[in-house]
């Protein structure tokens, strides 16, 4: 035990000086006027007054929590079919169909973002595919629709990965049983597959959540400046306006917001284990 300890010191002295200490000095930036160094500084919650009382930046907000819980609603109902029937595949399968999952993830997402712009631009696939079904005129680059669709690509495998690693760890004498007790696929389905896998579930939302409420980059670049979300406005106070203790401010909310879902999901997660006992 005492080894034990010993060996995860460096990974506790990381940890301070990774997260800890810059989570430290935002929370200190927020609270402080610009201007004032670290060692001379004065108290204020200014900045968290004026997020709170200017409505455009409330309407930022609900439009990125709106956005992050459609991407994740989305994610969900093609990721759990999708788990589904890789997890009920043979083993030599399920290797090559997760492998189809993650092998868009070894592509830097900024990436993979860029070439979603060449195909939702004017004259691209999408537009062209719509051209044969009327729709040629439909603009899809710069919209909604292309960040939705944007981060749904992106974050889609980790819901995937999620619900199957729980799907494929199931165990199938569970299964075997409801059919001997009588039941019948879709009972099987509904009272034993779905309430077992509600741990990948969660894992699921709060791996696609979390980061869709913080992006910033893929609205950037698939909205056109023309669709801001929280973390734009994040990236404009610190690069663009300079502004790091406004920005800092900010940061901190979504953080705060961040943990309270986590509390929440971590909430269910533990009702559900003793719900299932």
């Amino acid at each position: 035990m005492k080894k034990f300890s010993q060996m995860a010191i460096p990974y506790i002295i990381w940890s301070m000086l990774m997260l800890v200490l810059p989570m430290a000095l935002i929370a200190l930036y927020s609270i402080t006027r610009p201007g004032n160094s670290i060692i001379s500084f004065s108290v204020t919650l200014e900045h968290y007054v004026k997020f709170f009382t200017d409505a455009d930046f409330l309407i930022i907000l609900w439009r990125s929590l709106w956005i992050a819980v459609k991407t994740t609603i989305i994610c969900l109902l093609i990721g759990y079919p999708a788990a589904y029937f890789i997890s009920h595949c043979d083993e030599r399968l399920q290797n090559i169909l997760v492998l189809g999952v993650t092998i868009p993830m070894w592509i830097n997402m900024l990436v993979r973002t860029y070439a979603w712009i060449g195909l939702l631009s004017e004259g691209g696939l999408a537009q062209r595919v719509l051209g044969l079904l009327g729709l040629g005129d439909t603009e899809i680059l710069y919209t909604e629709g292309a960040v939705l669709l944007g981060m749904v690509y992106n974050f889609l495998p980790f819901m995937i990965l999620q619900i199957n690693t729980t799907l494929c760890k199931m165990d199938e004498f569970l299964l075997e049983a409801a059919a001997d007790l009588g039941a019948d696929p879709i009972q099987t389905f509904r009272r034993v597959t779905l309430p077992l896998s509600v741990p990948g579930i969660i894992n699921g939302i709060t791996l696609v959540f979390l980061p869709a409420v913080s992006s910033f980059f893929i609205p950037k670049l698939l909205g056109g400046g023309k669709y801001f979300l929280i973390g734009n406005v994040i990236e404009n106070q610190f690069i663009t306006v300079g502004e790091w203790n406004f920005g800092s401010a900010i940061s901190m909310i979504i953080a705060v917001i961040m943990m309270l879902l986590m509390m929440c999901v971590h909430k269910v997660e533990i009702h559900n284990q003793g719900a299932g006992r």
